[in-house]
């Protein structure tokens, strides 16, 4: 499973200190079904903030295909907003099918310009 995130969310993590290793944590619990389906392949999911834990920890938007690949769009702290309006969420859902869609070589390009940005999986497969 590729692991990829947006510009905007890769600058928006490394101001919250989400490191890969969290991203991937992440990831993998939502492959098991630890995440809320938004519709449209957007989920949301919960992650511990830096000594802050899950409760006051942030929001991820994750555009995913299970089995596919999986694409952090955008994240917020829970202490600055509870959840994301209806038309923000439409826009989410539009770019999550973009993404999704994206074949080999379009990922490339995407990577190669510094849209996307692979978290590292550590020698993982």
């Amino acid at each position: 499973m590729r692991i990829l995130k947006t510009k905007w969310f890769h600058r928006w993590a490394a101001k919250e200190c989400l490191t890969e290793v969290v991203l991937r944590a992440a990831a993998m619990e939502l492959e098991r079904g630890l995440g809320d389906a938004l519709g449209g392949y957007v989920y949301k999911k919960r992650i511990a903030l830096p000594g802050r834990g899950k409760r006051g920890g942030a929001r991820t938007l994750i555009a995913y295909r299970s089995g596919r690949m999986m694409f952090f769009m955008y994240g917020f702290p829970k202490n600055e907003r509870d959840n994301i309006e209806s038309d923000e969420l439409k826009a989410l859902r539009l770019l999550a099918k973009k993404l999704l869609g994206y074949d080999a070589q379009d990922l490339t390009k995407a990577i190669e310009a510094g849209e996307l940005i692979e978290v590292d999986n550590y020698g993982e497969a």
